[in-house]
């Protein structure tokens, strides 16, 4: 599906849908419980595939709707009822499908190390593609087994052999998700678990927000000199769970704004209550830029108008996930936009420096592209409609349909079906909001 959007000014209010980073981490948690509802879920692909992986390892995942029986609308889940496997995931039946889902491989790989069989993990093709070494390494240290079957690091997975826990030394610089994947197995292993980094922890914000979670279902964790640690023989427990609004999502609607909202109007997004989440950075770039922006975070409320806007220098070391966002904001602000220490950007779905790159200079911005950095000369970019590539990516989707609103001429984004994976109601939101975006 191709995304179609014209120059555009846009006003009104809108919401962000359910933080995906929370809705993956509450699902696996009520999943090692006894059950758990979890209100206010993100209802789209990835979440969806770790649902499936708790079933997989004996529990069972129900999706609800409680707004549309009578009219057989579809607006999506109001909450997931979840009855866990009650710490210990049993064998699965059947190979675990992670489809396109990174937090799902690698949270699971973590869980199905507990296993006393064996699990297969495998997803699509961006998946297999994406490194799993460190975490198979730290899951075989522990006790359990943990193998690529092609021997190259990546998926498919073969994974079990019940791990006891100990102390075990992973990189800081590949993904959090790995030490997000062990804090969560850990709490239910004998010994524990205790994660010593060898280097500098990238995405830092992505940790607290497990830990925020696990601590939100009894779980406790801490803090140490050189990494983190959990105790063993922990309970999950929690009768519900409400999920935040998430802040990667709204990032997009705010970047529209600023650059796109009417003369004299604003866009609010609301659902912004304060939270763990590191993309929460959002407001302070856009400010650092010029913005005039408000967050509100009592009625968890954000407001913002169009303005002009400087280039800054951002450090996405903690927020990889923005870097297609201020990369866009970076072609519309006068002078120099530098998104550094952002070389761990590139092993997401796909390589988002290179991609924004060759997006942005296809819409006639100039860029710099260095191994860490991607640099955009606002100053020297005039932007025209062209068709860029989405390359299966939902982020990318999202930041150059905003690109698109404020170019001259029409944009075509490619790929358009795949803001589902965390956005399923994005080009909605934007019509809804005056942009003329339309799919086909």
């Amino acid at each position: 599906m191709d995304a179609h959007v014209s120059p555009s000014r846009i006003a009104g209010r809108a919401r962000a849908p359910p933080s995906k980073s929370y809705t993956h981490r509450a699902i696996l948690a009520a999943g090692y419980g006894a059950g758990t509802t979890v209100t206010d879920p993100l209802d789209s692909a990835d979440p969806r595939a770790t649902g499936r992986a708790v079933e997989a390892f004996g529990g069972e995942v129900m999706w609800t709707d409680e707004g549309d029986e009578d009219d057989g609308g579809d607006d999506g889940a109001e909450a997931v009822e979840v009855t866990g496997f009650g710490g210990r995931p049993g064998t699965p039946d059947d190979v675990i499908d992670c489809a396109n889902s990174g937090t799902t491989m690698r949270l699971v790989t973590a869980a199905a190390g507990l296993t006393d069989g064996l699990a297969v993990l495998t997803g699509d093709g961006s998946l297999r593609s994406r490194p799993q070494g460190p975490l198979l390494d730290a899951v075989a240290s522990l006790g359990g087994r943990a193998e690529s079957t092609r021997r190259n690091e990546q998926a498919p997975l073969v994974v079990g052999d019940a791990m006891t826990g100990g102390t075990v030394a992973i990189p800081g610089d590949v993904s959090s998700q790995f030490v997000t994947a062990l804090l969560m197995a850990g709490a239910v292993t004998d010994e524990g678990i205790e994660v010593d980094l060898e280097t500098e922890l990238k995405s830092a914000p992505y940790v607290e927000i497990t830990r925020e979670v696990l601590a939100d279902f009894g779980v406790d964790t801490e803090r140490t000199e050189t990494g983190f640690r959990v105790p063993g023989g922990q309970s999950y427990e929690a009768d519900e769970y409400a999920v935040p609004g998430d802040f990667s999502s709204m990032s997009y609607l705010l970047a529209a704004g600023a650059v796109a909202a009417a003369e004299g109007e604003t866009v609010v997004v609301e659902g912004a209550r304060p939270s763990a989440q590191g993309d929460s950075a959002i407001v302070d770039v856009l400010d650092r830029m010029g913005a005039d922006i408000d967050w509100d975070e009592d009625t968890g409320e954000i407001t913002v108008r169009a303005s002009s806007l400087s280039g800054v220098e951002v450090d996405v070391g903690d927020t990889p996930d923005l870097l297609p966002t201020i990369a866009v904001l970076g072609a519309v602000a006068d002078g120099e936009t530098r998104i550094v220490n952002a070389e761990h950007v590139r092993y997401k779905e796909t390589d988002r420096v290179a991609a924004m790159a060759e997006s942005l200079e296809k819409l006639g911005a100039e860029v710099t592209e260095k191994q860490d950095s991607l640099t955009v000369h606002g100053g020297e970019s005039t932007l025209g409609g062209a068709t860029v590539h989405g390359r299966g990516d939902h982020r990318l989707v999202m930041a150059l349909t905003v690109a698109g609103l404020v170019a001259d001429g029409e944009t075509t984004v490619t790929g358009a079906e795949h803001v589902d994976v965390s956005f399923p109601g994005f080009f909605e939101t934007m019509a809804d909001l005056g942009a003329a975006v339309s799919t086909e």
